[in-house]
């Protein structure tokens, strides 16, 4: 039998693990768990897509990718009904980052940026 690989579930680096997790959840639709004690990790699924957090204990700063090209995300989620999706998180008063648009890359996207500047864009296929 072959190898199947069933997803990827990236880690972001975060400052305050309440602050993500309460954005994720409320500005996004995402089910949200929280780990440690206190807590130093969480993560927040919708769907298939996971996401995972891990506390940034350190004194660096944190880098988004779009801090080094402009909408590159450091998540890109595929959705289906991108502009049911868009209504729904612009609606909770998620931060968009940018509107719902066909990108040359093949997909109908639009993309949001979380509490520590991270951009996540979601994508539906042109097809």
């Amino acid at each position: 039998m072959q190898p199947v690989m069933h997803g990827a579930r990236p880690v972001l680096l975060i400052r305050d693990v309440e602050a993500t997790l309460n954005y994720y959840r409320d500005k996004l639709g995402f089910e949200v768990a929280a780990f440690g004690d206190p807590p130093d990790f969480g993560s927040a699924s919708r769907g298939e897509a996971t996401i995972l957090f891990a506390m940034h204990e350190g004194g660096d700063e944190l880098v988004p990718n779009q801090r080094f090209k402009e909408r590159t995300w450091n998540v890109y989620v595929e959705v289906a009904n991108v502009e049911g999706l868009f209504a729904e998180v612009n609606e909770r008063g998620a931060t968009i980052d940018y509107g719902v648009h066909d990108a040359p890359h093949g997909f109908r996207e639009f993309g949001v940026q979380d509490p520590d500047g991270y951009g996540i864009a979601f994508g539906e296929p042109l097809d």
